[in-house]
């Protein structure tokens, strides 16, 4: 992906290291792969800018996986012969940065981006070495492309769905394009102009650079400050910042 110079130069003149920063891009398009998805073409610019900046970063469109559907971590054992969801899981547990991308269809995010949100809640009870769950201390964000109407209704769903998983949002944690209303061009098709929008091009800038920053903030100090927050600590009856009853 060519950055523009306005890109460029915000990489090079860049005073942080990201380097042992990752991310993960779930491309929640319909399209199974090689088909073209315009939502991947979103995707380049912020993943270039990664990269650019030291990132490791993997692009992987579940529609391409064998998933199940469900709220359990593994579905196998709920009925359903096969599920590759808990392989996905440990990529988005190893990433330090999580971007889900969506298609908009009738006004909604697609299908399997809701699917992966409900596997993503599946495992969010698990615990991290802290006694958190196990999202807390990575960063989320989210990419949408379409059509018609709905990207800011998309994204509230989105990222509303990762904070309330664990994910910490920074400041605009979203971008979109989207064509004319109608059956017009989309993203990637000749003369939409999707990859030469100034609007789009400079909130998936901002966005990336938000996204890489926070989560550069929360590694360097260890993650989220475990107090108040540790679901081991609740269920063993600590009540943070009140006397505990058996010792009044």
């Amino acid at each position: 992906m060519k950055l523009s110079k306005k890109q460029k130069d915000m990489c090079d003149t860049s005073q942080w290291d990201f380097s042992n920063l990752s991310a993960l891009f779930l491309n929640c398009t319909l399209k199974k792969t090689p088909e073209m998805s315009h939502t991947e073409g979103l995707i380049r610019i912020s993943r270039a800018i990664m990269e650019k900046n030291g990132v490791g970063v993997e692009v992987l469109r579940p529609v391409d996986h064998d998933i199940a559907s469900g709220v359990y971590p593994d579905m196998t054992e709920h009925g359903w012969d096969t599920d590759e969801w808990p392989a996905i899981y440990e990529k988005v547990k190893a990433a330090d940065i999580l971007v889900i991308t969506s298609p908009i269809w009738l006004g909604e995010k697609s299908s399997i981006s809701t699917q992966v949100i409900e596997r993503l809640y599946s495992s969010s009870g698990d615990l991290n070495e802290s006694g958190q769950y196990a999202y807390y201390g990575r960063v989320g964000g989210c990419l949408i492309t379409g059509n018609e109407d709905g990207a800011k209704h998309c994204a509230m769903n989105i990222l509303y769905s990762l904070q309330h998983l664990g994910y910490v949002i920074p400041p605009q944690a979203d971008a979109a394009w989207l064509g004319e209303a109608g059956p017009g061009p989309s993203y990637l098709d000749p003369g939409s102009g999707g990859p030469e929008n100034d609007f789009t091009n400079r909130n998936t800038t901002f966005m990336t650079w938000n996204l890489m920053h926070l989560a550069r903030m929360i590694k360097d100090t260890g993650g989220i400050p475990a107090h108040g927050n540790q679901r081991s600590e609740w269920e063993a009856g600590c009540r943070f910042d009140h006397p505990n009853p058996e010792y009044r």
